[in-house]
């Protein structure tokens, strides 16, 4: 071969020839996993490998899941119609009223007319049933079937936060009332008000009352239901609801103890929704003697405030509904013609221009001549309490049994001593008023005597038929003394400032029971807390929620006209309503000699709890030099945490120091040192001088 017949050529490989379609296919199922994971029209959930795990997860796990939804839903129905066949709404009602004696008649005849009804539903199904497959063949039961487990399973279908439900990541936390009872003993553990290793016991299962539901427990030994009370916004949180969503009561009387809980749990806001009107606007006239309609607590049971034998203390901050309160309280006793009232205004403005008509006595004004009328109409009423004791003495037994008035005398117009009410708007006005005069030849001021023929009234009064009503919206320890404030029957407190007013007007420690109306909410209008001196619908609690009535100024008028008319009727509008403003004169001594020395200047009162600590230490105060907290706490039976709080916002902080134990060897304890308790007080009552000086 000849040198130009050799072509040059480039390298030689060793290799393969292959088919080059899976090349081909492989790339154009990257291109398709590509746009699947970048498309917008592809949902987020479906662009993922654990989406499609996830999904055949679910596919393999669904008829487990609908045939426990289906076994629930048949639960909840047959728990349903248990309750239906068994007339338990009508049963409920009926122990509501009192009158289930009276209705069992009614209940065993609507019982037996239930199971009628379901025996005749039984049998009209299963003929049709039996038409159908006769007519359809075998379809016609699979197609019933198949709607009775789809409708089943809907019924039973959990939500999140049921028992059995495990999320992956933390979601809300919901509650399902239907009710699992460890769902319960969970919530109790969580917000620790039971140990890990303790239960509950299950004394009334959960059942629907009213627009929530009830359970009632009882607590293991030595947990008691006070503490559960105390913590009841932990409780609330533990079972995922808004703490006004959460009545806790304590069981108590014949069927209950000291560990017995009852709980109810409203679907929603019990106190949102329109104004409630006041049923007194439905009547011709009012028994003074009964208990007025004052609100509604959060199960919707009508709260009736007793008024003759107690008196009424209203506090709040403005605009919270303290005046529209106190005219519930006082529309009771104007609806009854025989009851005498004195209004006294300390606002001065319109809201109690409607009551001049049937008031006996009535003083709108916050002027020195206004606030000196006001005090010579209760040294009137002073003496006129002195006299009505002097005639009741007089009485027969049969009239007067036990010394005390009774509707038939204060009805008597020839005894003259009917049912007599002092209401007082804006009492502050008149507590403060700093004019100094000299009463029984002591120097004091215009308010503190004020402050004396009020305690006078609330104490001697009510079984002379006096009704003393104070509302004001400056609930302090300097507006209402505690000498008053302490005599005082009924107290409801809607919304204040802080824990301390709180207590000032429902009551010393009150806060530590679980009751502190700084924790109302500001779109709650009207509603408070009711300490009632008296049985009411909540006759076994220390305290109640309760949405008042609303009663705006046109039926507020409605009212007092209605007052007047029947007061013209039975002949007995005197006073200022009849243009009689003519004071019974009194002589000053013997209305002096009746209130006591205490007009003179008192010493100030002491802010709680140091008022308390200084009453049970006494003349220990001056001997001892450390007083341990757990003596203190439980002489005056107080949550530590929060005396604590309390004593070092008045200046005493706590210490630790080597007492002599039982054995008498010495061991470390946290306590006050009395000589800090001795300060805390000599400073109080220096500013408080220094204030009332200044003012």
């Amino acid at each position: 071969m000849s040198p130009r017949d050799v072509v040059p050529t480039g390298p030689v490989y060793d290799a393969e020839l292959v088919e080059d379609v899976p090349a081909i296919a492989g790339r154009r199922r990257g291109r398709f996993m590509n746009w699947w994971r970048r498309s917008r029209r592809v949902p987020e959930a479906f662009r993922s490998r654990q989406a499609a795990r996830d999904a055949v997860a679910w596919l393999l796990r669904s008829p487990f899941r609908v045939m426990g939804a289906v076994g629930r839903g048949l639960v909840v129905g047959l728990r349903a119609w248990r309750r239906w066949v068994r007339v338990t709404d009508y049963r409920e009602a009926a122990e509501n009223a009192e009158k289930l004696a009276d209705k069992f008649v009614e209940i065993r005849a609507l019982t037996l007319f239930r199971w009628k009804v379901t025996g005749a539903a039984l049998m009209v199904a299963s003929v049709g049933l039996l038409v159908a497959d006769l007519v359809y063949g075998a379809a016609a039961l699979w197609i019933t079937g198949g709607v009775a487990a789809v409708v089943l399973a809907v019924a039973g279908r959990r939500k999140d936060g049921s028992p059995g439900r495990k999320a992956v990541l933390a979601g809300p936390r919901t509650l399902t009332w239907t009710m699992d009872p460890q769902v319960l003993v969970d919530a109790f553990r969580d917000a620790k008000l039971i140990g890990k290793d303790e239960s509950l016991r299950l004394v009334e299962r959960a059942s629907r009352v009213g627009d929530g539901w009830s359970i009632t427990v009882d607590l293991p030994a030595t947990r008691k239901a006070d503490d559960v009370i105390k913590h009841r916004d932990a409780l609330a949180s533990a079972l995922a609801v808004d703490e006004v969503q959460l009545i806790v009561e304590r069981v108590r009387g014949r069927g209950g103890h000291a560990g017995r809980v009852f709980l109810w749990v409203a679907d929603e806001d019990p106190y949102a929704g329109p104004p409630l009107r006041t049923p007194l606007l439905d009547v011709e006239c009012w028994d003074a003697w009964r208990p007025v309609p004052f609100g509604r607590d959060a199960r919707n049971r009508r709260i009736d405030l007793p008024l003759v034998w107690t008196s009424l203390l209203v506090g709040a901050i403005p605009r919270q509904g303290k005046t529209f309160a106190t005219r519930l309280a006082t529309a009771g006793l104007i609806l009854d013609p025989y009851t005498q009232l004195y209004v006294f205004d300390g606002k001065g403005g319109k809201d109690w221009d409607a009551a001049e008509q049937v008031a006996y006595r009535f003083v709108c004004g916050d002027e020195v001549e206004h606030i000196e009328a006001v005090r010579d109409h209760l040294i009137e009423l002073v003496a006129e309490v002195q006299s009505r004791y002097a005639r009741m003495a007089t009485l027969d037994d049969e009239t007067c049994p036990e010394s005390k008035i009774t509707p038939g005398i204060s009805r008597d117009s020839n005894l003259g001593m009917p049912i007599t009410a002092v209401i007082i708007d804006e009492v502050q006005v008149f507590l403060e008023n700093p004019t100094r005069q000299e009463v029984g030849g002591k120097k004091t001021t215009l308010g503190a005597y004020i402050a004396e023929l009020l305690a006078y009234l609330v104490r001697k009064g009510p079984a002379a038929g006096i009704v003393v009503i104070l509302a004001t919206q400056r609930p302090d320890s300097n507006t209402i003394p505690s000498r008053l404030r302490a005599v005082l029957g009924s107290r409801f407190a809607l919304r204040v400032m802080d824990w301390r007013d709180s207590n000032i007007v429902l009551g010393e420690q009150m806060n530590t029971r679980g009751y502190d109306a700084s924790t109302l909410l500001p779109s709650h209008k009207g509603v408070g807390i009711l300490r009632p001196d008296g049985e009411t619908a909540g006759a076994d609690v220390l305290a109640v929620t309760v949405r008042t009535f609303y009663m705006p100024n046109p039926e507020w008028r409605e009212i007092c006209a209605r007052g007047r008319a029947l007061r013209e009727t039975a002949g007995t509008l005197t006073g200022h309503a009849a243009g009689d403003d003519t004071t019974t004169a009194v002589d000053p001594s013997a209305v002096v000699k009746a209130i006591g020395s205490g007009t003179e200047e008192d010493s100030p009162d002491l802010p709680e709890p140091l008022a308390s600590v200084v009453e049970y230490l006494g003349d220990d105060l001056g001997n001892r030099e450390f007083v341990p907290t757990a003596e203190l706490v439980e002489a005056l039976d107080v949550e530590p945490g929060a005396f604590a709080q309390q004593m070092g916002e008045l200046g005493c902080r706590p210490t630790r120091q080597y007492v002599p134990g039982d054995d008498g060897t010495p061991r470390r304890v946290r306590g006050y040192v009395t000589a800090d308790i001795r300060t805390a007080v000599d400073d109080f009552g220096s500013t408080d001088l220094t204030d009332g000086g200044s003012s």
